[in-house]
């Protein structure tokens, strides 16, 4: 029986030759990730031991990361307070893939692992964090579990009772026109098959777009696979995985690949044409609210968000600083820049990315999630519209039921930016 990257994975994590669409298994974990809410995994966690006499120690101290990134640096005395709490359990279970408020080191979550090599092809990656499928960039089996199951995760290093999901293969070819950037890739499909299209099903990459494609671009299409119910989004891994892995997260060790057998059963497989697409935009307050930017150029923008862990990498905001250099962001607009991680901080300041960006108006923030949530930087007022390079647009995103998110690539907000007014980037000549 031939087998997709998913069956594969978790018949070697679960210890068997072979899985079928539909099993139950319980595959052993590579990589358990939080971040602030490992408070809440840690309370769970101390209360499965309470009673039993044991002293609490997680199964491999080596195998969990935790990074606080969504409120840094802390804006209450609540997070501060939690915060505190998880450092003192870190120490205590002696966790080293841990990424505190400290320059280089702070980054989104989702940023860190890949940057550092937590990630590799095969792994199975758990976070308590809906994009973590961000991480099947690196050809792993990455999803989102919440905080009781990663409790149980902490404790045993398995995941209890994981059915094998079906898989629906995207094969995208052709090349991309200047400006359609992957971003366009997934908010196309995301409007084509709705946010219930892939609902408890992985969605597998090819093409020789994807091929072709950084990882900074297949994480973004990973990441925003969840916005389609996808349980996880998968790349294969290939030359391009080895060399991210290698150049910049720096591992020495051997990177086995695992891809599925070309005969492998798919749930349906859906082609996309990327030479005959044009930027894409996700409008309030859905994300498969997918329409051409073209169908609402000219709507008003209050603030334009370019950052997060979708597209605050640094070719994204190259891309921003090649659009917008030698002009002005226009009056009554602001733009926020909150790069993904310290070493893309420090890399944009080192390129002269920031004076671009600042010269024609742009706040640059610390790395972190800040205006993606709106609960600690960047919220809007009653009745303004966002244009952001975020995953998500739904109601009280940003902070303010009573405000509009749009969604969109860094070159369509970089235009914008320009403009005051929602702006294709194809057209302007930049």
């Amino acid at each position: 029986m031939k087998q997709t990257i998913v069956q594969k994975i978790l018949a070697r994590a679960s210890g068997k030759s072979f899985v079928n669409i539909g099993d139950i298994v319980e595959p052993k974990v590579d990589l358990a990730m939080s971040h602030e809410n490992a408070a809440l995994v840690m309370n769970q966690f101390l209360e499965i031991y309470k009673g039993t006499g044991l002293d609490p120690k997680v199964w491999d101290p080596n195998k969990i990361a935790i990074i606080f990134d969504h409120r840094v640096p802390a804006e209450s005395r609540k997070t501060a307070t939690n915060q505190k709490k998880i450092r003192n359990f870190i120490a205590e279970q002696g966790i080293f893939k841990f990424h505190d408020i400290r320059g280089d080191e702070m980054g989104i979550c989702h940023q860190i692992l890949p940057q550092y090599g937590y990630v590799r092809p095969g792994y199975v990656v758990v976070g308590t964090d809906s994009h973590t499928t961000s991480h099947g960039a690196l050809g792993a089996f990455s999803f989102g579990i919440g905080a009781t199951e990663m409790a149980s995760v902490w404790t045993l290093g398995v995941m209890l009772n994981v059915p094998v999901p079906p898989t629906i293969k995207v094969v995208v070819n052709g090349a991309l026109k200047k400006y359609v950037q992957p971003k366009d890739i997934i908010l196309y499909l995301i409007g084509k098959i709705t946010a219930e299209g892939a609902n408890f099903k992985v969605i597998e990459f090819h093409g020789e777009t994807i091929r072709n494609m950084s990882t900074s671009g297949r994480i973004t299409i990973c990441n925003m696979s969840v916005e389609a119910g996808a349980t996880s989004g998968i790349v294969p891994g290939d030359e391009e995985t080895i060399k991210y892995l290698r150049e910049e997260a720096g591992v020495t060790e051997d990177i086995p690949l695992v891809n599925s057998d070309d005969e492998a059963e798919f749930d349906k497989i859906i082609e996309i044409d990327a030479s005959s697409l044009v930027p894409q935009i996700a409008c309030p307050h859905t994300v498969d609210n997918v329409k051409q930017v073209g169908d609402v150029e000219g709507t008003k923008i209050d603030q334009i968000v370019i950052g997060s862990c979708t597209n605050g990498r640094l070719d994204d905001l190259e891309t921003a600083a090649q659009i917008i250099k030698g002009h002005k962001i226009a009056k009554n607009t602001r733009m926020l820049v909150f790069p993904a991680s310290g070493k893309i901080y420090r890399q944009a300041m080192e390129k002269g990315i920031f004076e671009i960006l600042m010269n024609a108006g742009a706040v640059i923030a610390n790395p972190g999630c800040g205006p993606c949530l709106g609960v600690h930087q960047g919220a809007l007022g009653d009745g303004e519209k966002a244009l952001s390079t975020t995953n998500r647009n739904f109601k009280g995103r940003m902070g303010n039921p009573d405000a509009e998110v749009y969604l969109c690539s860094a070159a369509v907000a970089a235009a914008s930016a320009i403009t005051g007014v929602i702006t294709d980037p194809t057209k302007g000549g930049y």
